[in-house]
């Protein structure tokens, strides 16, 4: 008989992942979705807090983007299956407070990263996955190949931080439409920046190549996380830096183990 729910469940993945497979990204997440929030309705949870993504918001659109802003156009095309099934647990989330008083929100996380990741190269996120290519790289001596021109900007938050605000939102906030938890717009940083400190971190001293063959997907999806800050205005959040060195530690200690 639970009172409160996390919803994590979904199918995610990478860019090249997403570009595959967009009709089973829309509907094995609808499908999961509509199952844990109807089961939560059916059981009597008092509060469902469910994750979204800042994919779901407007290609074409200004910055930064905030809550207000999500049904605002289409997403980006290469990964609009994802994006289109997480938009609809907002929409859900209405109905169910609308017709049956349910207290059901939802969190927007920017760019997750840290230890018990999934480290896959082919079908993980950005970060993990060049975690992964700069440990392998450093073992076998060769050159490292980032895909992509390395210009898009992201907000990386670290898990970590991420599950501290999971359990405020859980116990103390209130409203259902959505909240970003995200680092500031100026802790927005490239993915070449993002390579750079994890080259750091693991003491990479071999060659950085971008591939420009493969695509860069959105260039940035800049988040305002001014709403966070309103409610946690002394919250503070791991440096990026600080967060990177623990992750790529993490790692090469539990590479037998790792997802990957």
């Amino acid at each position: 008989k639970p009172t409160h729910v996390i919803h994590l469940a979904a199918m995610v993945g990478g860019l090249f992942k997403n570009i595959r497979y967009n009709l089973d990204f829309w509907r094995r997440n609808i499908h999961i979705n509509d199952n844990v929030l109807h089961a939560a309705y059916e059981t009597g949870v008092q509060k469902v807090v469910s994750c979204l993504s800042t994919c779901i918001f407007p290609d074409k659109t200004t910055y930064p983007i905030d809550e207000s802003m999500i049904h605002n156009g289409p997403p980006h095309s290469s990964n609009f299956g994802y994006s289109y099934a997480k938009r609809m647990i907002d929409i859900q989330n209405r109905g169910y407070f609308e017709q049956h008083g349910c207290r059901f929100t939802a969190v927007i996380p920017t760019n997750v990263f840290g230890p018990h990741d999934n480290f896959n190269i082919e079908d993980g996120h950005v970060l993990p996955g060049l975690i992964h290519k700069v440990y392998l790289a450093k073992q076998t001596g060769s050159a490292l190949t980032i895909w992509g021109t390395g210009k898009p900007r992201r907000q990386f938050i670290y898990s970590l931080d991420l599950a501290r605000l999971f359990v405020w939102v859980l116990r103390e906030y209130d409203e259902v439409e959505p909240i970003i938890l995200s680092v500031g717009e100026e802790d927005e940083v490239s993915i070449k920046e993002a390579a750079e400190t994890i080259v750091e971190a693991m003491d990479f001293r071999g060659e950085l190549i971008f591939d420009t063959t493969k695509a860069d997907g959105q260039f940035k999806k800049t988040a305002s996380n001014a709403k966070l800050r309103r409610y946690l205005p002394t919250f503070h959040f791991t440096p990026f830096k600080q967060a990177v060195q623990e992750t790529c530690a993490w790692f090469s200690a539990n590479y037998a183990d790792a997802r990957k």
